[in-house]
């Protein structure tokens, strides 16, 4: 059976929101980001690209390269939110789906030809998206993802694009090899320097030449050129690690404002853990220095999930780390390898109106939010804290703002 693979892609996710919410915003030139001089671009219209603008740059080159453009600091609770929108009516809709990203669908409608056709079942999922929530969406069909995803970029923006089985070669010849997922600028620059601009030069190539040159992911450019990589959907997204990391708007050596940043991260990440019935073997802490020299230390320990485990761990192996007294730009807390599993009490330390604050305390966050109750050592970070379940299977939102 000939496979049909679907991917949607909602186009300029964060400044549709925007516009969603602010219909003043329609046409103009918008930036979603961060709003002081070292944030980044979360997202930007359509009308800010022809100055040279994209996502991931910095918010203060934005400005600069197009100075009438509105920058808003944006919301990741309403991008959410809306993100859950399309995901509920997607899964409504077909029967196996992926949800790649917060604004990026894979669905397999292989079989619907017999029935229904797979271009018209897209064609009217598309619009009942864009009917029910208002916003915009492409989609690329084809025989597999990456030139689905392929055909969505060339569809942008809010259209759609079919490549039929067996024109999957031709219609990526003539693009950029830039277009190819998995080839970033270092890919690009090697490629370019071997005289490789366009897909057709790889797909003339012998498959030995792109190893040679990129190792093993030569072969899957070499793939993807030709139209032949076929990676399965992944319906579920396993979680093997969580972290969060803060960049402060200024550089501090303010150790209690240190502590207490990286005390929050860690009741934070302790209360995810219990929420998703997770325990952590590992954790590490990341220091930025004002230099951009960056460290990072780890610590095994048994497995566990409580807060009076985790958060003096986290704030020892901070303080070993913290050394060169020097301004720092960033800290992050990260715990890894993660299992499924209720906090083991132990015998000797525990006491019952411990486990009991615990639990108390849980029922709280789960009810009124994670920020309603804190400890008092986090009071005074209050942006940390996150806006879903990191474990319910969908890859983690990519925040608009993640300055302190």
């Amino acid at each position: 059976m000939k496979k049909n693979i679907l991917h949607l892609d909602l186009d300029t996710f964060f400044v549709s929101c925007e516009r969603l919410i602010d219909s003043r915003l329609l046409k103009r030139p918008l930036l979603v980001g961060g709003t002081g001089d070292r944030g980044v671009v979360a997202a930007c219209s359509y009308e800010t690209r022809r100055f040279g603008v994209h996502s991931g740059m910095p918010m203060k080159l934005a400005r600069r390269l197009c100075p009438e453009a509105v920058v808003i600091r944006g919301n990741a609770s309403i991008y959410t939110k809306q993100s859950h929108l399309v995901t509920e009516i997607i899964r409504e809709k077909v029967p196996v789906f992926e949800k790649a990203s917060v604004d990026e669908f894979y669905a397999d409608l292989t079989g619907m030809d017999t029935f229904f056709g797979s271009y018209k079942y897209a064609s009217e999922l598309r619009e009942t998206i864009i009917r029910e929530t208002g916003l915009p969406i492409s989609f690329g069909l084809s025989a597999n993802k990456i030139v689905s995803k392929v055909a969505t970029g060339e569809a942008k923006p809010n259209n759609q694009l079919q490549i039929d089985h067996g024109f999957e070669k031709s219609f990526l010849a003539p693009l950029s090899i830039r277009k190819i997922p998995s080839v970033g600028e270092k890919t690009y620059q090697i490629l370019r320097n071997l005289g490789v601009d366009k897909v057709s030069v790889v797909q003339q190539m012998p498959v030995e030449m792109m190893i040679s040159a990129l190792g093993k992911n030569g072969r899957t450019i070499w793939e993807r050129a030709n139209g032949t990589d076929n990676p399965p959907l992944i319906p579920f997204h396993e979680r093997k690690s969580i972290s969060t990391e803060r960049t402060f708007t200024k550089d501090t050596i303010d150790v209690v404002k240190l502590r207490t940043t990286v005390f929050a991260m860690a009741e934070s990440l302790a209360y995810q853990l219990r929420r998703g019935d997770k325990l952590t073997a590992c954790i590490s802490v990341k220091i930025r220095y004002s230099d951009f020299n960056t460290y990072t230390k780890q610590l095994k320990i048994p497995f566990s999930s409580a807060d009076h485990v985790l958060i003096p761990k986290v704030l020892d192996l901070f303080d070993s780390l913290f050394q060169r007294r020097l301004l720092i730009r960033l800290v992050g807390v990260k715990f890894t390898d993660l299992v499924s599993g209720n906090y083991q009490i132990n015998l000797f330390d525990d006491t019952e109106e411990m486990l009991s604050l615990y639990n108390a305390m849980d029922t709280i966050r789960n009810k009124y939010g994670e920020l309603s109750i804190q400890k008092a050592g986090s009071i005074g970070a209050k942006t940390i804290g996150r806006f879903n379940n990191p474990f319910n299977g969908e890859p983690p939102i990519v925040l608009a703002h993640r300055k302190q």
